[in-house]
């Protein structure tokens, strides 16, 4: 007899979920309205399947949930997914930044201190490379934070005006089967998520051959996560978002 528990904090989720419960007559399916980080299971789980990915893989706070959920995973329990890595590459996208610059986040200092998943139909991007930036493993071994730091450099390999990086995140969700919207490991068919766009306050042009050398950090506080970031060449710029101050 397999038990499955439900558990959503979204009520219009909770409403669906009912529904789809008596019309499908899901019998093993207990429909449980909560948040898993404070949810007290009934037994452990040897199965937990989550969807929490965002454009970036962390950014809808995967880690933390599965964090607080972890307690009621049986010591040889699986969790789905296994691991994401988020990926950027350098854009040049000058519509993107300007339309974000025009008030995308309510204007002022925010609108280019915040990343926007967007399809980016209009974007170039000068350089081939795309590299890992965060990665998460679940379930944890140990009780290390979720904050992350990474230093990205990457050789341009035409002259442009870069406005800014997409992300990208690449999914294990258990053995040999993923999802992704890496261009590199692309699931086929996959319209869900969108890449992300963190926009630089200044463009940066570059000659060909010449280094964008990036820094990007995942924090948080007792409050929220946040991510920061900067460059250091061609030329130092200051970190956008401090202290998340915009988003």
């Amino acid at each position: 007899q397999i038990e499955l528990y439900a558990v959503e904090k979204n009520p219009n989720a909770v409403h669906a979920l009912r529904h789809r419960k008596r019309r499908d007559g899901w019998t093993s399916v207990q429909v449980v309205p909560g948040d898993m980080r404070s949810w007290t299971a009934p037994k452990k789980a040897d199965v937990i399947i989550s969807e929490l990915l965002g454009s970036f893989g962390d950014n809808e706070l995967s880690p933390e949930c599965l964090d607080g959920a972890q307690r009621f995973l049986a010591d040889d329990g699986v969790c789905i997914p296994t691991s994401y890595t988020a990926a950027l590459t350098p854009v040049s996208a000058p519509l993107l930044w300007a339309n974000a610059r025009q008030g995308a986040a309510g204007g002022g200092v925010a609108d280019l201190e915040t990343a926007y998943v967007v399809h980016m139909q209009h974007a170039f991007y000068p350089c081939s490379a795309i590299k890992d930036c965060f990665e998460f493993h679940h379930p944890k071994s140990d009780g290390s934070s979720n904050d992350r730091s990474a230093d990205l450099d990457f050789e341009i390999e035409v002259d442009s005006l870069v406005h800014g990086f997409a992300g990208y995140f690449d999914c294990v969700l258990y053995g040999s089967e993923r999802i992704s919207i890496h261009p590199e490991t692309f699931s086929v068919g996959m319209f869900s998520w969108f890449p992300m766009f963190f926009p630089l306050r200044h463009p940066q042009y570059l000659r060909k051959g010449s280094i964008i050398r990036s820094h990007w950090w995942r924090r948080h506080d007792a409050h929220k996560v946040w991510y920061e970031w900067a460059l250091s060449e061609p030329a130092p710029t200051e970190v956008q978002n401090p202290g998340g101050r915009s988003w």
